[in-house]
């Protein structure tokens, strides 16, 4: 049997696009690949080409959805992780700070160190560092 596939790409529904996009940009240093309609038109999606072949994209669903923000202790995601070293870490922190966005600083743990911060939704994130 051939090796667990490595994660392609990670999709989030948010409840305003506009700023979402804006958002990301701003973190991710770079804007989206693809912005458009689905062809099924059931929702638009804005898709960003991080490092390592990994896509993130964001949903805007038509139709009414559910009020409220995300919450990590609903049913549902639980956090995304963006792979880093110890050291990178440090300069994230920093990355975060020049953008005014709000964080937990890193946090130390036996099985890594973590940075967590929260997009416009509330939706969790995190920059991940593996231990040694």
């Amino acid at each position: 049997m051939a090796s667990f596939p490595a994660l392609t790409h990670v999709a989030v529904t948010v409840s305003d696009l506009t700023a979402s996009i804006e958002w990301y940009t701003r973190v991710f240093g770079a804007p989206p690949v693809l912005d458009e309609d689905e062809e099924s038109g059931s929702y638009h999606h804005a898709v960003f080409a991080l490092g390592g072949g990994t896509m993130f994209g964001l949903h805007a669903h038509t139709g009414a959805a559910p009020s409220g923000t995300f919450d990590e202790r609903q049913v549902g995601l639980d956090h995304i992780a963006f792979g880093c070293t110890a050291a990178e870490l440090e300069q994230w922190r920093s990355r975060l700070d020049e953008l005014d966005i709000a964080h937990g600083g890193i946090k130390a743990a036996a099985y890594g160190s973590g940075l967590s911060f929260r997009d416009p939704d509330n939706i969790a994130l995190e920059f991940f560092a593996p231990p040694g």
